[in-house]
């Protein structure tokens, strides 16, 4: 199973989550790929995410998180023991996200969301300050990431299996060429359902 967490004011219509769902269709695993909206909330967006993985073994199970996801699946992937994909993963939201207290809304709709004070203090208690077992853990990191910065990330990550991208941005334009690396690290054949 791959489960996608989206990013922050991002949806499961973001392009990278729709490519990965189709990549599954594709190799005949679309009932294996589950990607939920997730509540502005950290702390309901983790307990969504641990009732859809409750039932599997974590050898069974790959957690892809792009951006805030990526910082939301690092935290169940050392809960569970999972594997987890990084994709220009959050390392640091308690600080990056102060300033975006307040109303937004969400890139793929005009839906509108609060993300609240109190949603700092989830976070926090969130934080994983040293990730164990680093090869359960690859990241792709872009150098051209215009929101977060990729040097913290391979700084978080050390160890870790990692693609660093020269250049590119936030959103990984170029993910469709990376796609397949991302299953092959999920333990998904390539072959399968063909």
């Amino acid at each position: 199973m791959i489960l996608y967490l989206h990013g922050f004011r991002s949806s499961p219509l973001s392009f990278k989550a729709r490519l990965l769902g189709e990549r599954m269709q594709s190799v005949g695993l679309a009932h294996d790929y589950v990607c939920p909206q997730l509540p502005a909330s950290p702390k309901e967006a983790i307990a969504l995410a641990e009732g859809l993985i409750a039932e599997r073994a974590p050898t069974d199970l790959t957690i892809v998180g792009s951006s805030l996801g990526g910082f939301y699946a690092t935290w169940l992937a050392e809960r569970y023991g999972c594997r987890a994909v990084l994709l220009n993963p959050a390392v640091k939201p308690p600080r990056d996200l102060e300033k975006y207290i307040g109303i937004h809304h969400h890139y793929h709709s005009d839906l509108p969301f609060e993300f609240k004070r109190e949603y700092i203090a989830e976070l926090q208690a969130l934080t994983i300050k040293h990730i164990t077992r680093p090869p359960r853990y690859f990241l792709i990191a872009a150098t051209g990431d215009e929101v977060l910065d990729w040097r913290e990330m391979v700084a978080h990550y050390r160890h870790a299996k990692q693609l660093i991208i020269d250049g590119s941005d936030h959103g990984i334009s170029e993910f469709a060429a990376y796609a397949d690396s991302v299953l092959a690290f999920a333990g998904i054949s390539l072959g399968a359902g063909k």
